[in-house]
């Protein structure tokens, strides 16, 4: 049971410190629901834990996170219940995106993403030829489509060049943001998203891309109810897209490092899995050329070897190893008072160096995982 209290706690002291940022800033509304949220979860530990001695500290923590929100709500002149009930003053699907969401296309195109070539085509065949042409799919095509893989190998890129290849709105959401922020109130807040998505759509092709969407549609052990909720409300949205006619082109894209925590009525909207492998070594002696192109390269430089040596890094740490290796030639030159001048070619060494200190972020074990997650789950490659 310790680690259902550790959750909770943890979870209480999140909600604590979302409160004191936005009374910090001016923010009384926000930060009064983040200190009645936190008592809620506080009362939870002392519903589940009665003959604990700290019982007594939590009832104390509970009435002083209570007697704040209420100074908070008087203060901005609104009433607000513990279970999120509606503000005087809601604010408009507009004010909703233009506020949480990130509306700007990163300049990313599917050259700029290194290897994945049946992920890239799979996602080619899902988004950009339906919308390209959809007289040629009379039976339509995936509207919801899911990437997993490990962390740093490129499903955001991804997402961003099929918006960009099809000249979409590109809606990026936090989920993990979203729930922090909007815990109590989050089922309305997801129908203002879609319904913008909606209203933007008749117009324009729309990707909607979930990052990190175990936390906004995973399923744990221990919930404090607003995370069923939230659920729901988002997959009655993505039903709701997908009875608009054919020629309706909003798309979502959800991504995951963990997609065996995604709920089970999740998956199954997301007909369209597709894995997001670590680099292999061709890809991997690519990324290395692709990254070291912006710097001046030592000809003792062997790509090939450092591929070789590179075996469970991500995209992500190969870009990382190369700009520690520049750094390393930068602060020798301010180490050597002279500024003014270029730094020296970055060397093999330097790049030796940075590996000694740098081990892969992506193990066989986490594999496997992966292997056996798509075995089960009928994933997707192309």
């Amino acid at each position: 049971m310790s680690g259902g209290r550790e959750y909770l706690e943890a979870l209480a002291r999140k909600y604590v410190h979302e409160a004191m940022i936005n009374e910090k800033v001016g923010n009384k509304v926000d930060a009064a629901k983040n200190y009645r949220k936190a008592a809620e979860i506080i009362m939870m530990l002392i519903n589940n834990y009665k003959n604990d001695p700290m019982v007594y500290i939590y009832k104390n923590v509970v009435e002083g996170y209570i007697r704040k929100a209420k100074e908070l709500e008087e203060e901005s002149k609104i009433s607000i219940s513990v279970g999120g009930e509606k503000e005087e003053r809601e604010e408009t699907d507009e004010a909703i995106v233009k506020n949480y969401i990130l509306i700007e296309k990163p300049p990313v195109r599917f050259e700029d993403v290194i290897g994945l070539d049946e992920a890239k085509q799979a996602i080619i065949d899902a988004v950009v030829y339906p919308t390209k042409r959809p007289d040629l799919f009379p039976l339509g095509w995936p509207r919801n489509i899911l990437l997993y893989g490990p962390p740093g190998c490129g499903k955001t890129l991804l997402a961003a060049a099929v918006a960009n290849e099809i000249d979409a709105v590109f809606m990026q959401i936090d989920a993990a943001n979203l729930m922090s922020k909007w815990l109590g109130e989050a089922e309305r807040k997801v129908a203002a998203i879609f319904r913008y998505a909606r209203n933007v759509g008749v117009s324009k092709p729309v990707i909607m891309f979930i990052d990190e969407a175990d936390s906004l549609l995973g399923v744990y052990e221990h919930e404090i109810g607003g995370e069923a909720r939230v659920r729901n409300q988002f997959l009655k949205e993505l039903d709701g897209l997908g009875d608009k006619g054919k020629n309706y082109f909003i798309y979502v894209i959800a991504a995951t490092n963990k997609p065996w925590r995604l709920d089970i009525g999740f998956l199954r909207r997301f007909n369209k899995r597709i894995y997001i492998p670590p680099p292999n070594k061709e890809s991997r002696k690519s990324l290395f050329e692709y990254y070291s192109k912006h710097f001046k390269i030592a000809s003792d430089v062997n790509f090939d070897e450092l591929a070789a040596r590179t075996e469970g890094y991500s995209a992500s740490d190969i870009r990382d190893i190369v700009l520690e290796a520049y750094l390393r030639t930068v602060r020798e030159l301010f180490k050597s008072n002279k500024v003014d001048e270029n730094p020296r070619p970055v060397t093999m060494e330097d790049f030796l160096q940075v590996l000694q200190r740098r081990k892969p972020s992506i193990s066989n074990e986490m594999i496997k995982l992966y292997d056996e997650w798509g075995k089960n789950f009928g994933s997707t490659i192309a």
